[in-house]
Order: structure tokens, then sequence, then C-alpha cells
């Protein structure tokens, strides 16, 4: 039995000061910044160059980067705070804002530190570059031991061939970290990582997608066609890629998560604020409990999604990296984020069909978290996998 409140420790939900700020720094760039131009964004699929500009000048672009080579060295829950309050004003732009977060991972994980001094230190902070995550492929798509780029030795140096689809910021990218067979009997353990120059022969960037939804973030195939990659630019031993592209997810689907949340709660927003105004049967709409209940879904909804992505920040900030939970975190916020978009068009009825309204657009930006980072199905077989170890 706990007696006093002073027995009670390591649990907490009071944000510090600095938390706070950063949050609120965010959430102002958003109102400011992304809010204004996302509708354009969207319907032009514009890459939001300026505004990821803007937000490099603000610290809120490259968070993570530790402080000995010009990051911040944001905590992965300071990286949420941020997510969650881009996310709410435009998942495409938020996409390309992060996406360096993301893309720089497999350096902060496995590179030594020439190669982070030179690749995070030099190149993405002095130069305010931008990097691409390659992992995917036309072929093999959630099945990573499946990829067929290939990485073989010669002379000293790695010649990569092969192809990396749906890759964000493809298009704008200054270099790429890529993940490549460099031996294919080994199954995973055949597997690493590199970082190739995006001016190095044999990288050619496609047209970019035409997609649904998240069009201001930009997506295209990258190919490599006997691109010949210093052996100072694998990352970690040859061989360790298949378990620095694990540890990449732990450290991203709780962003990824957060993300969800914060165009979850726009989803309550702009479902609270048109309830209170719209009118049916001599009431609000909010009064009738067929809507009201469905609003009401959406605020527990976020709030249970919320904590989840703080807890899987969390662990992975004490040392505890948990496949299960951030799985667990990023499928549920993508999930009940996606149930948000379908009831918030609902509760708007036919004007929520229509793109002048907001809600149009968050009904196709949210499907893509279903997607991307580990499918909803693919995580549910990574918890089904922890639970029967």
């Amino acid at each position: 039995m706990v007696d006093t409140l002073e027995n009670i420790v390591g649990v907490s939900f009071q944000l510090t000061e600095e938390q706070l700020m950063l949050q609120k720094m965010a959430r102002d760039f958003t109102a400011k910044e992304i809010i204004p131009v996302a509708m354009e964004h969207d319907e032009h699929a514009k890459f939001p160059r300026e505004v990821f500009d803007k937000a490099r000048n603000l610290g809120l672009v490259n968070m993570n980067v530790p402080e000995e080579f010009g990051g911040l060295g944001a905590s992965l829950l300071e990286e949420c705070l941020v997510a969650e309050e881009l996310g709410y004003g435009c998942t495409g732009i938020s996409t390309s804002i992060s996406t360096n977060g993301l893309g720089n991972l497999p350096i902060i994980i496995a590179g030594n530190d020439q190669q982070k001094e030179y690749w995070l230190g030099e190149r993405l902070m002095d130069k305010g570059q931008l990097v691409s995550y390659c992992v995917t492929e036309p072929a093999a798509g959630s099945n990573v031991v499946g990829m067929q780029t290939r990485a073989d030795r010669k002379n000293g140096s790695y010649i990569i061939n092969g192809s990396k689809t749906f890759i964000t910021n493809a298009s704008h990218a200054n270099f790429y970290t890529v993940f490549a067979k460099t031996n294919p009997e080994a199954g995973h353990r055949g597997i690493s990582a590199f970082v190739v120059d995006r001016d190095t022969p044999g990288v050619s960037v496609s047209k970019k997608f035409d997609k649904l939804g998240q069009r201001a973030s930009d997506t295209a195939q990258v190919t490599f066609e006997n691109v010949e990659v210093p052996a100072e630019n694998i990352l970690g031993p040859e061989g360790s890629g298949f378990y620095t592209a694990m540890k990449v997810f732990d450290y991203s689907r709780p962003g990824v998560a957060a993300a969800a949340v914060g165009l979850l709660r726009r989803c309550l927003d702009e479902a609270v604020k048109y309830a209170k105004e719209r009118e049916t049967f001599g009431t609000k709409i909010y009064n009738h409990q067929a809507v009201g209940h469905k609003i009401a879904e959406m605020a527990i909804n976020y709030e249970a999604a919320r904590l989840l992505t703080w807890q899987s920040a969390w662990i992975v900030e004490v040392g505890k990296p948990d496949a299960r939970l951030s799985a667990t975190a990023k499928a549920f916020a993508a999930d009940r984020a996606m149930s948000a978009a379908v009831e918030a068009v609902q509760v708007f009825g036919g004007y929520g069909y229509m793109k002048e309204y907001p809600v149009e657009k968050l009904m196709r930006d949210v499907k893509v978290f279903q997607i991307y980072e580990g499918t909803s199905e693919i995580l549910r077989n990574i918890v089904v996998r922890e639970l029967f170890k």
C-alpha cells in the first residue's frame, strides 16, 4: 500500500517547463505557418520548402541530432510533442519536416564519430541538407529481409544495384541512408546499411508519385545502377543492417504515432466546432446522441493514443526499447486516427465530403498511417511474436 505521494516514483505526466515551451513553439508555428498554406500545398502537391526552412531555423528539423554535432539532442518524447503539433496542422507538411529525423537515424544508431561529424554535423546542420531513408522496395514491401538491392565489394568499395520505392523527400534529398544485401545467402544477417550521396553516378530519382493524401510530402522511387560507394560509408559492421533497421523502428514509430495523434486531435476539434454550430430538429447536433457519442469516442481515443505514444517514447529514452510497445502505439494511434477521420466526415454530413471543409483532407491524409512505418497488420504480427516468444 502506498501511503504518500512521495513514495510514488518513476511516473509523471507533467511536462517540464522547457518541454511546454517547445510544445507551444511548435503549436504557434503550426497555426502561423502550416494551417494557412496546407490546402494549397495539398491541392498542387507542392513540396513545402519554405515551411521546411522556417522550421529548420526554429530548430524543429533535425531535433534528434546530438548536441556535439550541432543539434538539439532532443529526447524522443520531445520529438513526439512536436510531431503531434505539426501533425495537427498538416501531416503532409509535417512528414516533409520530420523525415530528416528518420533518414539520419541509421547514422545516429550505427555511425562512427567521423561519419556523424560529416553527415550529421556538416551536411545536415551546417549546410541545411535533406536526407531520405531507403528501405522499402517494389517487390518486398514490409518484408525487409526480402529486399533485392545488392551491395557487392569491389576494389575497396561497394557497388550498389537495386531500387527503393515510396521514399519520402526523395526528390529533394541530398543523400540517402540505404539498406542492401552484402551477403544474400545469410538472410537477415546479410543486410548492411550505407550512406549514399545523391550526386554519385548511377543514382536516379523517378517522377514523384501522385498520391491520395499527404500530397505536400514528396514521395518517389530511387534507383541505384552500379553506384560505387566508398567502404567508409558503411554504417556499422557489414551484416548489421537488419539490426540497425529494427532499432530505427523503435525510435521512429513513436514519432509517427504522435503525428497520427495530432491528426486525431484535429478531427476532434473540427467535429466539436461544427457540432456546436450546426442545428437540426431544433437543437445543436451534439445533443443528438448518435453524433455526441461519435465525438466522445474521438476524445477517448485521443487521450489513450497519446498516452500510449508517450509511453513508447519514454521506454526508449530509459534504454529499454520494446518492439511490442512501439508497434502497439503506432497501430493504435493510426487505427484510431483513421476512425476519427471517418467519423468527423460523418459528423459534417454532406459538407464533410467537400474539399472546402478541412475534414475531407484529414480523411485522405490519415490512411497512410495504417501503411507506412509498418502496416497495422504487420504491427499486429509483431505484437503476436513478442507475446509468444
